[in-house]
């Protein structure tokens, strides 16, 4: 599925400049590649569905910290 988002102009720079600051690692030592923004969200959108599809990975059980951070319980 191909989505499209709006974020502003602050935000992306702000987070283009985090995105240059990740080592880029040794193959296969993380799980996406040299993240950029598109690989950032596809990441970020995997985790909360691993929320759902394995309760209890650490990726999705973090995933739904942060939405509970943010007021949104699952």
């Amino acid at each position: 599925m191909k989505i499209r988002i709006e974020i502003s102009k602050e935000d992306a720079a702000l987070i283009k400049a985090a995105l240059r600051e990740l080592p880029d690692g040794e193959p296969h030592s993380n799980s996406h590649g040299r993240l950029n923004l598109h690989r950032l969200a596809a990441l970020l959108l995997e985790d909360v569905a691993l929320a759902i599809r394995r309760p209890g990975s650490w990726e999705g059980a973090n995933m739904l910290r942060l939405l509970e951070c943010h007021g949104y319980q699952l």
